[in-house]
């Protein structure tokens, strides 16, 4: 496997634009490192072109995956990979969830998109994330209100591997440059809060929790 989650980025992955905008994202990678919480580039795609090591410590003990690695899509990490409840507290309803709900309008807007229809085919190939996708979705937003659905300002839990967080809540910031707006990308920042609580096994229990239980699928 070329990369492994964990793994130093040497150059940022290519992307849509000149040569100006690949000279930007070099010297927009040292402005990331600079960041002591974890900071990733996303497209709409959230292919990740970016991530500093902050972002890659706090998933350096996940498992190796095919397609859903949180350095090469961090939407396939959230709603694929075994091991994404062992970092994302409350995986399914402060995680999945929201994602879903952010996907399916990106998806809605962009139809045409050659990766969002992939990761909408592989939604559909596992019944309990297509009745979240299909009812629970549409049920959540109704009743928390389609702001949940934005990533921006979002306060949610992670299981933190260094024992100084350890168990923690983020708030994610979302912005955006003229730049890599013309590339369609957002940088995420997780800003770290002091630890809440200890992970109380956690981490081991929840490992294999890969589908949404929390939503039923009809209304």
């Amino acid at each position: 496997m070329a990369h492994q989650a964990g793994g130093r980025r040497t150059a940022p992955r290519p992307a849509p634009g000149t040569p100006g905008a690949q000279a930007y994202l070099q010297d927009y990678t040292a402005l990331l490192e600079a960041v002591p919480f974890p900071s990733l580039v996303v497209d709409r795609r959230w292919d990740v072109l970016l991530a500093n090591t902050a972002f890659r410590t706090l998933f350096r003990g996940v498992e190796p995956h095919p397609t859903a690695l949180p350095c090469d899509n961090f939407l396939r990490f959230v709603l694929f990979h075994p091991d994404a409840a062992a970092v994302l507290g409350d995986h399914e309803s402060s995680w999945c969830l929201p994602m879903l709900a952010h996907f399916a309008k990106t998806a809605e807007r962009y139809g045409h998109d050659h990766g969002l229809q992939s990761i909408r085919r592989d939604i559909a190939q596992d019944p309990i994330m297509e009745a979240a996708y299909r009812h629970g979705v549409p049920h959540w937003l109704r009743a928390v209100g389609e702001q949940a659905a934005e990533p921006d300002g979002a306060v949610r839990p992670l299981l933190h591997p260094d024992p100084r967080w350890g168990a923690t809540d983020c708030r994610i910031v979302a912005e955006t440059t003229p730049v890599l707006r013309g590339m369609d990308c957002t940088r995420l920042t997780l800003v770290l809060r002091e630890a809440r609580r200890t992970p109380s096994g956690d981490r081991g229990s929840r490992r294999a929790a890969s589908h949404l239980r929390v939503v039923h699928s009809a209304d």
